[in-house]
């Protein structure tokens, strides 16, 4: 954020006197600053049950949370769990608090949908996310690192190293640490340095001729947050903080150190990009580099830190006291993450791998992927199916002769994307390639820049987003010359074209050559890359032109059969449910009499169970080894079920301020295996946790039930499709008549 937006804040804090909660910005009103964290106790409208969007996510990766303290986790699973817990953390500060705070002084009046206004959100926010920080370091301390003990893994504090491990910490600082610190002293003449987004630093406090003066030492995180030292009894580990800090005296010879104190500041990190510029990659660009220097909305301090140590920060930073946050330590704890995939550690230490099974038993014993395509519908579920299908579709279409043209989107991918690869070599092979690279995909600007600029030197055609929207379809277009004609081979899907993602987030993928859906994607493809008007769609609907109304048509559908005493029923699969309008939508069912069923991975601010609003919804949450992210769509219709898949969560923003695609699944054997998918999830009584009305989650009572856990079983579901395939296969050959023309192609083939 700019200065205006500085200024503007130091106004608000001045003139904003009617709102509920002020920010403090005096001395004397800063001691009474615990006024603004006491939660605000709001009651929903009663004929809209709405869970705060905020608090609902952080209920989300409470749950996440929970994994990390369950014991029958693996050890370094728990490690991971708590790790992800922290990384979801920080990318809520840097968008999710910041753009509540950014409310704060903008629209200090104006109530969500729950009823809160920014000012009420960030104090019940504040209040729950110091709990939840609380219970992060218990975790850690109280429970991960004495696992970690029994395991013979464990964290020293350089006190308690032995003479040798010192010598090993000693000759790894002089050669590896030493010469990239840069000790930056703050005084008159060089003043307080713009210190990266989340970067981990070190404030020193030092004695000069009687005075204080004060430095700052940054972590250098270009190295290992843990160094391993020799042990004869397991596996240790020195934090490299706690090695710098060891070292300060070396850094500041001339200077008695008085006291240290490592922080961690959080940025604002929502791009404020220009739709209009004249080049949108220019501008975003542009943009990137301002994102490093974002106002705070969260500055991290050890506890107990130093009083003249946190006054200088305070006062450096020019942050209010609302937004520290004082912890045990260590600091960043996504450091964990690396941590939880040490090597050279007993197998029961970590789940069971998901190994995906490659070929996936729909295109088994097909070399021509055109050819299986051809013959029906293909789908794909991953990452207990390999995502080495969708590689090997691109793959072949980029050398095939007969393909003429390749269209895609992509939103986000993986630094050494093979598709990428393959769009390439498509184009180097003189195919019409034409890639949408969605820019403005948060967190993946800058991968995508480069992917767009190697795109377009290989001689693709690109096209960097929409103006006003983001492009979050998953579509693949081949355009193939056939003897009978043209013909379109599309690849749709819930996930991302990124195939390392692929490996530990759930999604779905179809194939199909169907001409229906051919018109449907050339269709779509001519909207995104000209001036198209908005066609209406053959099977897919496509947000932002139809997609909401195509939902909200089925809901009231749904209610109608259930007035009527037709059969009816909802279930959806989704990442998030936050959109206000469905969310009435589905109350109105539910009172009528629709049973909805609900699996939202995260964030929920449907309330279910509320007597005579949504008393027939039930919401599940499944957390576990992978994360769930396909969207699956089942609308009973008057007992003629209809299911769809794709891209779109129910939020506002999937549906009003994005393209997204959502699909039909018309073959009987997908219809099967979809309804086969759902009732698999609803079995899962491992990883799922109910919605209460309290808007609280609880583990499935387990009591009396098989242990259900979804996960494992669709990976056993994948391995026994295969092996079946494979079985009839031997079985065939075994029993082929050697006559006629079989013979002598088996006899020219032993030749």
């Amino acid at each position: 954020m700019g200065e205006k937006k500085k200024d503007d804040k130091k106004t608000w804090k001045k003139s904003n006197k009617n709102a509920d909660v002020k920010i403090k910005s005096t001395k004397k009103e800063k001691q009474n600053s615990n006024a603004l964290l006491k939660p605000v106790k709001l009651c929903s409208p009663p004929d809209f049950p709405y869970h705060n969007r905020e608090l609902s996510w952080m209920d989300f990766n409470s749950r996440v949370l929970e994994e990390a303290f369950e014991k029958e986790n693996p050890v370094l699973e728990r490690v991971k769990f708590l790790a992800i817990t922290e990384s979801n953390l920080d990318e809520f500060f840097m968008v999710r608090v910041a753009g509540v705070m950014d409310r704060m002084h903008s629209k200090p009046n104006e109530k969500d949908a729950s009823g809160m206004t920014p000012v009420q959100q960030f104090a019940n926010l504040t209040e729950k996310i110091r709990e939840f920080v609380k219970k992060q370091y218990s975790c850690l301390h109280r429970s991960i690192i004495p696992a970690l003990k029994k395991c013979r893994l464990e964290f020293l504090k350089i006190k308690e190293l032995t003479k040798s491990q010192r010598q090993t910490i000693d000759t790894y600082f002089d050669k590896f640490v030493f010469p990239v610190l840069t000790p930056l002293a703050v005084d008159t003449s060089r003043p307080f340095p713009l210190l990266a987004n989340k970067s981990l630093n070190i404030a020193v406090r030092l004695l000069k001729e009687g005075e204080d003066i004060f430095a700052v030492v940054q972590v250098p995180s270009i190295l290992d947050r843990f160094i391993e030292v020799p042990s004869e009894s397991g596996r240790a580990f020195v934090m490299l903080e706690d090695l710098i800090i060891s070292k300060l005296s070396e850094l500041f010879e001339l200077y008695k150190i008085q006291a240290y104190c490592p922080f961690r500041i959080t940025r604002d990190s929502d791009l404020d990009i220009d739709e209009d510029a004249d080049d949108l990659l220019v501008e975003i660009e542009h943009s990137l580099k301002k994102r490093q220097r974002g106002d705070p909305v969260r500055l991290e301090i050890i506890s107990k830190c130093d009083e003249a140590l946190k006054k200088f920060l305070i006062d450096m930073l020019d942050v209010e006291d609302e937004i520290i946050h004082e912890v045990s330590g260590p600091l960043d704890l996504t450091f964990l993450s690396k941590f939880a995939g040490i090597d050279n550690v007993p197998d029961e230490l970590k789940f069971k791998p998901i190994v995906p099974v490659n070929p996936p038993a729909d295109f088994f014993g097909y070399d021509d992927i055109f050819q299986a395509i051809r013959e029906k519908d293909r789908m794909v579920h991953h990452p207990y199916e390999s995502f080495e299908s969708v590689i090997k579709f691109i793959n072949q279409a980029a050398k095939d002769k007969d393909v003429l043209a390749i269209k895609q989107t992509l939103y986000r991918v993986s630094g050494n994307s093979p598709i990428i690869a393959a769009l390439i070599k498509a184009a180097e092979n003189g195919k019409q390639v034409t890639v949408l690279v969605e820019l403005k995909a948060r967190f993946d600007e800058e991968n995508n820049i480069g992917w767009a600029k190697k795109l377009e030197k290989a001689g693709c055609h690109v096209i960097y987003g929409l103006a006003g929207l983001k492009t979050h379809c998953k579509i693949v277009l081949v355009v193939r010359r056939e003897q009978d004609g043209i013909r379109r081979y599309l690849h749709m899907g819930t996930g991302n074209y990124n195939d390392i993602t692929a490996r530990f987030y759930t999604d779905i993928g179809m194939f199909t050559c169907d001409e229906k859906f051919g018109e449907d994607a050339s269709s779509l493809f001519n909207v995104i890359t000209g001036y198209s008007t908005p066609p209406v769609y053959n099977k897919m609907k496509v947000a932002p032109t139809g997609l909401r109304s195509f939902f909200e048509e089925m809901i009231r559908k749904e209610t109608e059969n259930a007035k009527n005493g037709l059969p009816s029923g909802i279930t959806a699969k989704v990442n998030s449910l936050v959109d206000p309008d469905i969310i009435k939508l589905l109350y109105r069912a539910s009172q009528a009499g629709v049973k909805i069923t609900l699996i939202v991975r995260g964030i929920c601010c449907l309330v279910p169970g509320v007597k005579g609003i949504s008393e027939n919804i039930t919401v599940r949450s499944i957390v576990g080894q992978l994360l769930e992210h396909s969207r699956i769509f089942i609308f009973e219709n008057a007992g003629e079920p209809k299911i769809y898949m794709g891209s779109a969560d129910w939020m506002q923003r999937n549906l009003d301020k994005r393209v997204e695609l959502v699909f039909p699944i018309e073959s009987p054997d997908l219809i099967e295996r979809s309804f086969g998918m759902i009732d698999t999830l609803q079995k899962d009584v491992l990883n799922t946790r109910i919605q209460q009305p309290d808007t609280t989650y609880v583990l499935l009572d387990r009591r009396g039930k098989k242990i259900h856990n979804s996960q494992r079983e669709f990976s056993d579901s994948a391995k026994k499709a295969l092996s079946s395939k494979k079985t009839i296969e031997q079985e065939e050959k075994q029993f082929i008549p050697l006559t006629g023309e079989n013979f002598k192609k088996n006899f020219d083939k032993n030749l």
